[in-house]
């Protein structure tokens, strides 16, 4: 891969449209692209650009790396939507319900009970939907 300090906008977008769908699943992005109106559009574009194809596309870290970082920064900030789309896209990158479980204890003694608990509720339902863990309702 290239240098993401060398590589065109138009580069960084593709090659973040791509680590966005590995990521977060084909069907998610592509709706969140064909959904965004005018306004959203430029949103959709930095996220794309920025996040996926600067960040995400960097060699520096691996993406079970990355995706752990995000589920601890994601409970600091107190953000389950995100919590929610980003444990998805830890399995997909084979972070094992183990592993999401130890980052989530260790950012609630960082960041709170309040946000560790929310972290632990969505973390939870994904992993439940995914068929990681067993439902026991």
């Amino acid at each position: 891969m290239n240098s993401p300090e060398t590589t065109t906008v138009q580069d960084l977008y593709e090659r973040g449209l791509q680590l966005r769908r590995e990521v977060l699943g084909a069907e998610y992005v592509d709706s969140s692209i064909a959904n965004a109106d005018d306004f959203m559009r430029s949103f959709q574009r930095i996220t794309t650009e920025w996040c996926w194809g600067y960040a995400w596309g960097r060699d520096g870290l691996d993406r079970r790396t990355r995706s752990l970082l995000n589920l601890a920064m994601l409970t600091a900030m107190n953000r389950p939507g995100e919590i929610k789309l980003h444990v998805k896209g830890a399995l997909a990158n084979g972070v094992s319900v183990e592993e999401v479980k130890e980052v989530l204890l260790h950012a609630t003694v960082y960041c709170g009970i309040p946000a560790g608990l929310d972290a632990f509720k969505v973390a939870h339902a994904v992993l439940v939907a995914e068929g990681a863990i067993p439902d026991k309702a």
